[in-house]
């Protein structure tokens, strides 16, 4: 008998616990959700950032060695119109640093890209079969959804808002993922891009409940038991953990962030829209200090981060993240440096898969 008196959610994706890893963009991959995968939650790969050539091998490598359920995240942004203006701006905004580290101001800007939900990736799904997809900053296309649902793949996306968890009801979600303002990572937000209006999880989470009746999986702030317990109290689901995972040996991240995750207190983080373009809420860093964290100056998703290129280009090998992004929630203080297995099993409490 099932220690989980709300089985929605287990049912829908045919995983054991209740507990998501998040697909975190450069920070995850097969290793991490092979790992949540075999402890009986559910893995996820990030595909924003990779090739699809990348994608069919992680896939493949998941496969192999884990036989639970797989989730492949996609990001569903419009890309944005060019503005040569607004990107001498910024770029200029960023010359004092270009001065002091020697870069090449007057080289051409590299471009920062993170790939949208298109034909191509729709054709990659329909290959792969994934057995859940999900989505951030909204929904793909109408037509690419129904072609994804053909495959058999649940839909998954982010709301920050009960206005977005409606939305994303209305339009086919199989469940709803209510991303609070404490969760590290890029902003869900896509109806709206008015900072104000991002709420807690925990006063969040019960309204999309009561809102929607698809399942409702809590994001934000969630590391440990305790979480997962409140959130369940609350009517959610599930929950889907992204911090807490980032401590684990299986992230992919710098040993700068590492440091800075290791060491940073909850209160020093703050959202962000200098690294990317979009809100994102990661550690403060110099230029986030010096700079404000939100800027009217950076140009609009995926291409603030091009002129910080070759500024990353000097710092990073020297484990300087002055110009690094350094993503992670306000549950930070609850890392522990468990292996993802270790860490699934630990969140799920004594219902642990043997």
């Amino acid at each position: 008998m099932s220690p989980w008196q709300d089985r929605r959610i287990l049912d829908l994706l045919g995983i054991e616990l209740p507990i998501l890893q998040a697909p975190m963009a450069g920070a995850s991959g097969s290793a991490m959700a092979i790992a949540v995968g075999n402890a009986g939650g559910l893995g996820a790969l990030p595909c924003a950032m990779l090739t699809h050539a990348q994608v069919r091998a992680e896939v493949e490598t998941f496969r192999s060695a884990c036989s639970g359920p797989l989730n492949l995240n996609f990001f569903c942004h419009q890309p944005p119109a060019p503005d040569p203006e607004q990107d001498a701006r910024w770029k200029q905004a960023l010359k004092p640093y270009y001065d002091e580290l020697g870069a090449d101001f007057n080289a051409p800007t590299p471009v920062s890209n993170r790939a949208p939900f298109d034909e191509q990736a729709c054709q990659l799904v329909e290959a792969l079969r994934p057995e859940v997809v999900s989505f951030h900053f909204g929904l793909p296309a109408p037509d690419l959804l129904l072609r994804v649902k053909a495959c058999g793949a649940k839909i998954l996306s982010s709301a920050t808002t009960v206005e977005e968890a409606r939305w994303l009801e209305e339009h086919g979600c199989d469940a709803i993922i209510a991303m609070g303002s404490e969760a590290g990572g890029h902003r869900g937000m896509f109806l709206s891009q008015e900072l104000n209006s991002q709420i807690g999880t925990f006063a969040l989470v019960p309204q999309v409940v009561d809102a929607v009746d698809v399942p409702v999986i809590a994001a934000g702030g969630v590391g440990d038991h305790r979480g997962l317990l409140a959130a369940l109290a609350l009517g959610a689901s599930a929950v889907q953990a992204g911090t807490a995972y980032l401590f684990c040996p299986e992230a992919k991240v710098s040993a700068a962030h590492r440091h800075a995750l290791d060491n940073a207190p909850a209160s020093d983080t703050a959202m962000t829209n200098l690294f990317t373009g979009r809100p994102a809420r990661g550690i403060n860093n110099r230029l986030m200090r010096e700079l404000g964290p939100i800027s009217p100056l950076a140009p609009r998703f995926p291409l603030a981060g091009g002129a910080l290129m070759p500024l990353r280009a000097i710092t990073d090998p020297e484990g300087n993240s002055d110009f690094s992004n350094l993503w992670a929630g306000q549950g930070l203080g609850l890392g522990k440096h468990l292996s993802a297995a270790e860490l699934t099993c630990a969140i799920a409490g004594h219902h642990i898969k043997t």
